[in-house]
Parts: structure tokens; sequence; C-alpha cells
């Protein structure tokens, strides 16, 4: 991974910063995003610098936001004029019962997880080297009650990612697929948010085979 260009979106904390400071082990030269946390951002970047990265680029991504994906793209070609791999980490979750969320709460989910994925996959495509990982869930698989609408986004994450892989054979593209994990998001409760990073990290490398549009289920790989 030295010298390789590696995109992970939604860095500044989670899977995402563990994933920047695996690959920073490695010399990667990283584009870390931040949304709200920008000091948390950079407090990721120093440390990767720390860790080994060969250049950082850090910089502000709203995924909700069509002119935040057009400017995070402009950065990016004009330090590196494009990316080896984009892992689209970036996401969020409103775990209630499906009658007691909003429109807003609907909308926020459908927007991070897969409106936002899809685009910074569009917008970056052109630009992309060598693969995309798309960070899904065990519930892209599994339905589970409380979760509905992260449950179809994530399976929209994977429908996508499937479909993406079909017209694009030449780009490697597949999903890595978390099951509970101590973030933000689960109450900090589950297994360590590297385990994840490790899988991304292996399945990107090569050291995981990984068919084309396919999933890498972390629970299987990280024992």
């Amino acid at each position: 991974m030295r010298g390789k260009v590696v995109l992970i979106t939604g860095s500044s904390s989670g899977i995402g910063r563990e994933t920047a400071y695996r690959f920073a082990q490695e010399g990667a030269r990283l584009v870390l995003t931040f949304n709200k946390g920008k000091s948390r951002g950079q407090e990721v970047e120093r440390r990767c610098r720390r860790l080994g990265a060969e250049d950082t680029l850090l910089i502000h991504l709203n995924v909700t936001e069509d002119i935040s994906i057009r400017d995070a793209l402009k950065r990016v070609r004009k330090n590196f004029g494009g990316v080896d791999f984009l892992i689209n980490n970036a996401g969020m979750g409103i775990f209630l019962p499906f009658k007691d969320q909003t429109l807003k709460d609907i909308e926020q989910q459908i927007r991070t997880n897969l409106e936002g994925l899809i685009k910074v996959c569009c917008i970056f495509l052109p630009f992309i080297r060598r693969g995309i990982v798309n960070v899904a869930s065990a519930a892209s698989k599994t339905a589970y009650a409380e979760m509905s609408v992260y449950c179809g986004t994530k399976f929209g994450v994977r429908g996508f990612t499937q479909a993406l892989a079909e017209e694009f054979p030449k780009i490697k593209t597949f999903c890595v697929n978390p099951d509970m994990t101590a973030t933000r998001l689960t109450g900090y409760e589950g297994r360590p948010p590297s385990d994840v990073a490790e899988a991304i990290f292996r399945a990107v490398s090569g050291k995981i085979k990984v068919v084309q549009g396919g999933d890498v289920d972390v629970w299987r790989v990280i024992k």
C-alpha cells in the first residue's frame, strides 16, 4: 500500500478512523474526511503521520450535499490527481420502531447511507484507479426490528455495489459488512472498530480474495 492514495469517508471517528490508522501503518497517502468533527479529523491526521502515512490531506465532506462532494473531488485532484482506492465508510443510523421514526429520520439515513454513497461513487469514479470498498453491514444481509430504514439503506448499498461491479469490471468493487461494532452508533458495544479496519485492509491488499461485487463479512474473516 505504500504510496497508494486511499480516500476514506467519515474518517474522523469509529471504523473510518481505525481504517485510516491501518493504512497509515503501510505508508499509504491518505485523504481523510470529516463532516462536523474538524478537531477530531485533525487529530486523526496527526496520528496518521506519526504512524507512517506518506502524505495526508484532510478535507470537509458532507455526503448529503452535492457541492461538498464536488469540492472534495477538486481538492483531491489538485493534490493527488485521483485515488487508487475509495472507501465509502460514512454512515449513520436511527434505531427506533418504524412508527416512531420521523420523515427527517428517514431522510437522513437514506441520504447519508445510500444516496450520498452513490453520489460519491458517481463523482469520483473517473478518477479511481484501482478499487471501491463500500462499507455495508450485517444488516445488509439480515433484517432487524427497529432498524427498518437502516436495513433498507444497507441492503441498497449491496445491490448498488453488485450492479456497479458488473458495469465496471476493471475497478475492483465489493462490500465489507461489519457486525455489531463498538462505535457511537451502537453505544460503543461490540467488536473493536480495528477489526473492521483490518478486514478492509486485508481485502484491499489482496490478503483476502474477494469476487467482483462480493462481500467481506467481518465476522467470518476476523475471529
